[in-house]
Order: C-alpha cells, then structure tokens, then sequence
C-alpha cells in the first residue's frame, strides 16, 4: 500500500475518514461537512451510538455535496490522551473497515480538535502505520481468491498540516514495517517451506541490508560443543543451524546490544509427542527467531546507530529411530550436562547453547532471548502479556517501558534459587523439566539462567502473544511479530548513540 501525506481538504473521490475525539467532538474539517450537510454527521453519530471512543468506527454513504463515495467517522478518545498508540489503532480501525470496499484510495484526516495531544507529523506518521500493519496479508499459496476478498485499497494519504514533519518521521517507521513483514512472512510460512536450512537463507538474504550473516553447520556446531541444539535436531532429516546476524552502526569497540532467538521450525515433540489436534500451529515454533530476524532487518534498515548482533538457534524437533530419547543426557557449549527428560521441552535445549554462545563471542551489554518457551505462560496471563524474566532489575524496566510505549507489553515474573532444585539432576547437572503443573514457565526460565552468567539478561515468554487467532487492531489474524516494535523502541530509546 502507497503512503503519502498531505494537508487537509475534500477528496475528489475513494473514501474519506474522519476523526472523531470523545463525546462526538469534530475537528475543523468534520465540522465543516457537517455544516455544509446540515447536521448530517450529528444525526448519523446520533443514530449510530458513536461516542468517538478510540478505534470505534462509524462507516456511511457519503451525504449529498462531497465527491467521496464513503464517509468513515474514526474514534480517537479523549483529545488530550492522544498519542502514538492511539494513532496507530485509528489507523488500524480506518483501514480494517474499508480495505474490501472496492475503493482503491482512503484519506484520513488527523482533523485539528481542540486540545489535540501529540507532536503533529509524528501521530500522523503513527496513524499510517498502524494503517500499513493492519494491512498485512499471507496469500501467496491462496490460488482462488475472488476480487471482492483481495483487499482494493491501494493508497492511504494521512490529512495534516505537518505534512512535512510526517514524511520525516515515517520513513524510520516505515523500516519498521518492513521488519515486522519480515517476521510475519517467516512465521507464516508453512513448515515444508521453512525448514532450518532455508530459514538460514532467507537470513542470508538480508545481507543486502548491510547485515554480516554466518550460517554455522553441524559440523561447525559439533566443533563447539553444542550438543543440546544438536541434540534436538537428529532426529529430523532437516539438520540444524545457528545462523548469527551482526550490525555495525555503532562505534567501532563499542559492546553489541544482543538478541537470541528460539526457533524450532516444527514441534512435533519427538519421542514425548504432542497430541495430533492443533499439532499444525507448531509451524510458529521459531516465532522467537522469527522476530529476532525481523528485528535485525529493522536495525539494519534503518542504520540505527548500535553495534548489534541477532543469534537464532534453528532445530526441527521430530521423532526417528535417530532422535533423541527421554533420559538421554546431551553435553552443552558451556560444560554443563542436561539429562532429557522430556524432549517436547525442546526450546531451552538449543537455547542454552545459543545463549552461552552469544555471551561467550560477543561479550555484549545485555542478552535478551524471545522464545515460544512454554503453554504455561498462556495459563498464567493469557495472550495480552509476555512473560519477563530476567537477571537485572534495570533492564527489565526497559523492556516493560518499551512494552507500554509499543502496545506490546511484559509482564514480569521471578526467578529464584528456591526454583533451581526442581531442575536438579540424580545423574546430569540438570534436567530439562520440572514437576508436572508447577511453575512450569519460570522453571524454563530458571534453566535459561544457568546459561548466561553474569551478563544483564532477560528472557521474554511469547507464547501466549506470538499467534493471534483473531484480528485484532494493528495484527490481523496470524503471525504477530511480537516483540520487533518493543525491542526496536528499547534500542532506539536507550542504546543508540
């Protein structure tokens, strides 16, 4: 979809949104077709109950004496309370209610309203890029769709008097949704499609973008002692990797800012097999890496200023006469032993590799690791919240900063040394499980801690927040791309220099 800018006016055709602040306040330009329609926008919000609470939609025929075939009245809340949030879902909202209406150009207006909080040229950037997330579609293996179930808005031009300033801003944002598409498409796909070795490639790819890219093979990997990523990987006929992603926008010896990322491309579960029903969701397995990688073409993409580096540990756990057994023990990069207990808690297992790899090469300021880790996370807080974990109290308040500025937001839960002895090992220095129904989240993150010593660290639990199985303001139905919008604001906020 094209975006452009451009101060406010009449369109001479498409469709026309306008926004709305609570209590059915117009702004200038809604006010004026009001005027001119003698009170036409009044009685339809009237008769349509339309508050002008935020994302609330009110979708009409144009009234006699404007050029547009549709009116969209577009809630943006309490004026004051206006921010970038709340840009993005009226920008979300705008494009959600017409993208099947036949109409290839839509314009909103970021109308004048009194009291209107928020720099100008940045919510109306905002606006359309919540407008252009919202947008996003995976339909490459759909061969039938009719034209009235294809999206017919092409164009979206944002109504503002800081036009300019707005075109400035969005051209960082729109860096930022090229990154979220790219994690979006690499979760989406299907896992005969994406399969440890081709998601390398499709890594290898973003070299264009100035990313040095190492793809480390088995051989490479058995080299450096990673048995537990290997471990999870033999008994599928797609070998594993660990693909490590580097951007140098920082000064020269300055540490990386480091981002490690779980990716199991398909989860049967191996030998400890999961249930045939919903099996096929496990194709969003690597939604950790897949935002790691996502991230890493936004940084790239917009030449942040930070030394970087995205590490993404990639495994197809699946069950052979070659795959790894219950009660197996597998030795790890770091020295320590794992006895397998369970081998559907697959996850840490390349994790403890890939995250004592990444401490040990890189030496960076801070680790975080993005992970499908466990069900129990969705027990606990559901789909609205990622679970937190972490070793330092300072980075955790970022990241929880940057969660609520983003709309993506932790929740951060504890870890402990009272945790450590449910995965004490008789015959290993742990094992990969707990006890059945206790704290089954903060156990995995209790074992991921065992890997990163003393290096600032969190883990983030997306399970619960990587797959949205409804559209839902700027995530349609599917892959999320949790988590890019988050760290992305956390660098930028905090490590750029």
């Amino acid at each position: 979809m094209k975006i452009a800018f451009a101060s406010p006016g009449l369109p001479k055709s498409g469709i026309l949104a306008v926004t709305v602040a609570a209590d059915r306040a117009l702004g200038a330009l809604g006010g004026e077709i009001d005027q001119k329609s003698g009170g036409f926008l009044t009685r339809a919000m009237a008769q349509g109950r339309f508050s002008g609470k935020a994302e609330e939609v009110l979708n009409l025929v144009a009234p006699p004496g404007l050029d547009v075939a549709r009116l969209l009245l577009v809630g943006i809340g309490a004026a004051g309370e206006f921010g970038a949030n709340t840009a993005n879902g009226a920008g979300a909202a705008s494009y959600a209610a017409v993208q099947n209406a036949g109409e290839a150009d839509l314009a909103v207006v970021l109308d004048s309203h009194d009291g209107l909080a928020g720099d100008a040229g940045e919510m109306a950037a905002e606006l359309a890029f919540g407008a252009v997330l919202r947008s996003y579609r995976f339909d490459k293996y759909r061969t039938t769709l009719t034209d009235d179930k294809k999206p017919s808005v092409k164009k979206l031009t944002v109504q503002t008097g800081a036009a300019k300033a707005a075109k400035k801003v969005w051209e960082k944002l729109e860096k930022v949704a090229e990154g979220i598409f790219v994690t979006r498409d690499v979760v989406s796909e299907p896992p005969n499609t994406i399969y440890p070795e081709t998601l390398a490639d499709r890594c290898v790819e973003l070299s264009k973008l100035g990313l040095e890219v190492e793809v480390l093979d088995e051989k490479k990997m058995k080299k450096l002692g990673m048995g537990a990523l290997l471990g999870v990987g033999q008994g599928s006929v797609k070998p594993p990797r660990l693909v490590v992603m580097t951007w140098n926008g920082g000064a020269k010896d300055a540490a990386p800012v480091a981002f490690v990322g779980k990716g199991i491309t398909f989860d049967t579960g191996g030998i400890s097999i999961k249930p045939a029903a919903n099996m096929d969701d496990m194709k969003w397995d690597m939604g950790g890496s897949g935002t790691v990688i996502g991230l890493m073409a936004v940084l790239a993409g917009r030449k942040a200023k930070v030394n970087a580096v995205g590490v993404v540990a990639l495994a197809e756990n699946m069950p052979d006469g070659n795959a790894q057994r219950p009660g197996d023990v597998v030795s790890t990069m770091s020295g320590q032993t794992i006895e397998v207990l369970n081998t559907d808690a697959e996850g840490r297992l390349v994790l403890a590799d890939a995250l004592w790899y990444t401490q040990d090469q890189f030496k960076p300021q801070f680790m975080v690791d993005l992970a499908t880790l466990t069900g129990a996370v969705i027990v606990s807080l559901g789909n609205e919240h990622a679970g937190l974990f972490s070793n330092d109290d300072a980075l955790s308040a970022k990241l929880v900063e940057a969660g609520l500025a983003t709309g993506e937001k932790l929740w951060r839960l504890p870890l402990s040394p009272a945790y450590d002895k449910d995965i004490d090992s008789d015959v290993a220095d742990m094992k990969n499980i707990g006890r059945p129904m206790n704290a089954g989240s903060i156990i995995g993150a209790q074992f991921l801690q065992r890997f990163v010593n003393k290096v600032p660290w969190a883990h983030l639990d997306i399970a619960g927040t990587a797959w949205s199985r409804a559209d839902k303001g700027m995530v349609p139905k599917g892959a999320t791309a949790f988590g890019v919008r988050l760290l992305d604001k956390l660098v930028a906020t905090h490590y750029e220099g």
